[in-house]
């Protein structure tokens, strides 16, 4: 694309990166092309069987990589905190997370812990993934200042703001697009969030937009759109490339908390309304921080 550097010819030996959703689509295409640049992967998954088959496809790519999987649900608080656990007790070191796995559901429902499908999938999991697997990437990042998170947004944000009287569409007419995009407009608020509040410690934040994307997720959840944009999507490998470029080059590690699309970094905002201040991007962490605290 663009001419740009060739992957393959950036190394990321000695790497261990932890991706959720990475069955198939993008977490997968990045796992391909990580574990061929000599990066060990993590794949987080909800399903064993799916897990075994996406770990044989990155070993058909690169035999003898180091591949594990791990077994979460990310809509689930309890299965999120397991992951925590058997990531710190299992694994020395974590040099990059991707916060991937996604939900764009047709109508609303809610996860084992009473959230809003998507909100808990996209959000309140990835809180919990990420701030607690913090002391593991800021031990490796001690050593290594190559240590990165990596949030899987969406252009989709961009249409909408922070909607904190209404977090979970609870009071207005459930539309699956909708929240889809407000739950990545909050991942770009979080992101900005853990890049202040992580500056000094050697881990770099950062967000991307992968364009549109010939996914699983898009052929299943939005397949009139696929109709009719079809021939103009992207392949996964295509969008999967800034997840992956980020995680590798120099240039990935130099800048924190920015929303990236094809190597650039972009602005959050475009369009009237959707600006989301200070005030709001704290009531955001703090809303998080309550509803994931563990009962009791």
């Amino acid at each position: 694309m663009f001419d740009w550097e060739d992957l393959d010819r950036l190394r990321m030996d000695d790497r261990v990166v932890l991706i959720t959703g990475a069955s198939s689509g993008l977490g997968l295409a990045a796992a391909r092309q990580m574990a061929r640049m000599g990066a060990a992967l993590r794949l987080v998954v909800r399903d064993a069987a799916k897990g075994e088959r996406a770990r044989a496809d990155v070993l058909d790519g690169a035999p003898g990589a180091d591949v594990a999987v791990y077994l979460a649900d990310m809509s689930d608080l309890r299965s999120v905190r397991a992951l925590v656990e058997g990531a710190r007790d299992r694994e020395e070191r974590l040099d990059v997370l991707v916060n991937n796995a996604g939900a764009l559901l047709a109508e609303r429902r809610t996860s084992v812990d009473g959230f809003e499908m998507t909100f808990a999938t996209m959000v309140l999991g990835p809180f919990v993934l990420t701030n607690g697997l913090s002391p593991l990437l800021r031990a490796t990042a001690a050593g290594d200042a190559r240590t990165r998170v990596i949030n899987v947004a969406s252009g989709g944000m961009y249409t909408q703001g922070l909607h904190l009287d209404d977090l979970q569409m609870e009071r207005e007419p459930y539309r699956g697009s909708v929240a889809y995009a407000r739950a990545k407009r909050a991942q770009i608020v979080l992101t900005e969030r853990w890049a202040r509040r992580w500056r000094d410690t050697g881990v770099v934040v950062n967000a991307m937009h992968p364009g549109w994307a010939d996914t699983p997720g898009v052929e299943t959840s939005l397949p009139r759109f696929r109709r009719i944009v079809g021939p103009r999507l992207r392949t996964v490998e295509e969008g999967a490339d800034t997840i992956v470029w980020l995680a590798a080059s120099d240039e990935g590690a130099r800048a924190t908390g920015r929303f990236w699309l094809d190597r650039r970094p972009r602005p959050t905002e475009r369009l009237p309304g959707t600006r989301v201040s200070e005030d709001e991007a704290e009531r955001l962490w703090d809303e998080c921080d309550r509803l994931t605290a563990p009962a009791g």
